[in-house]
């Protein structure tokens, strides 16, 4: 019984290590200029261990994020009935995390890093629209199914691209605060602004629509 809880502290101190040593590799030198085998050399495993827990270089830096889809669909599926999508979406997005939502000043500027290796990285950019064009699919399929639309409704697809364009853009936001040295909790406070005024300005098209149903639908 304990061995397999063992085995799984384990792996996951593995996938951090690594993950750790290439984030520290690509905010020393750019995510292009570094390869897998150097991953692997620096974090003392072979290039096969990397690949078994990182199928993808890009993994290296996003493997987080797998968390931020489910956490996403879980708030907008759980939220009260009676309530708009916008509204639990405005609560998801208001709510701080990674670098925002840091106290540890070590720990931000890790999270920095990593910031300032993807604004620097075209593939890894590449990846991030990829990525957001998944969540923002995910989402326009959760609303399709509460609301029942049919194969040719287009709303629900319009209303995941609007909510997920907030979010993108608090990202953007976020970055380029960081990139251009404002203070962490300036930087904070803007980009909670921001995200109350686009939110706002969505509420005045979107405040009616899919609300949840008091069966759950």
């Amino acid at each position: 019984m304990i061995e397999p809880g063992l085995r799984e502290r384990k792996k996951a101190r593995t996938r951090e290590l690594i993950a750790e040593t290439a984030r520290t590799l690509f905010a020393e030198r750019g995510f292009e200029a570094v390869t897998v085998a150097e991953v692997a050399r620096a974090a003392d495993v072979s290039q096969q261990t990397v690949f078994n827990y990182f199928p993808t270089k890009e993994d290296l830096v996003f493997w987080r994020l797998e968390a931020f889809e489910a956490e996403l669909l879980g708030a907008i599926r759980d939220r009260p009935a009676g309530e708009p999508v916008i509204a639990a979406f405005g609560r998801f997005v208001r709510r701080p995390r990674g670098l925002l939502a840091e106290r540890d000043a070590a720990a931000r500027a890790r999270l920095a890093g990593i910031t300032r290796t993807i604004a620097e990285s075209p593939a890894l950019l590449a990846r991030e629209r990829q990525t957001l064009a998944r969540y923002t699919a995910s989402l326009a399929a959760l609303i399709a199914e509460e609301q029942g639309a049919g194969p040719g409704d287009i709303a629900p697809t319009v209303a995941a691209n609007a909510l997920m364009g907030v979010h993108h853009a608090l990202v953007a936001q976020a970055r380029a605060g960081l990139l251009a040295g404002t203070p962490h909790t300036a930087l904070a406070r803007r980009v909670v602004e921001q995200a109350d005024g686009a939110l706002a300005l969505l509420e005045r098209g979107l405040s009616g629509y899919a609300v949840r149903r008091a069966d759950g639908g």
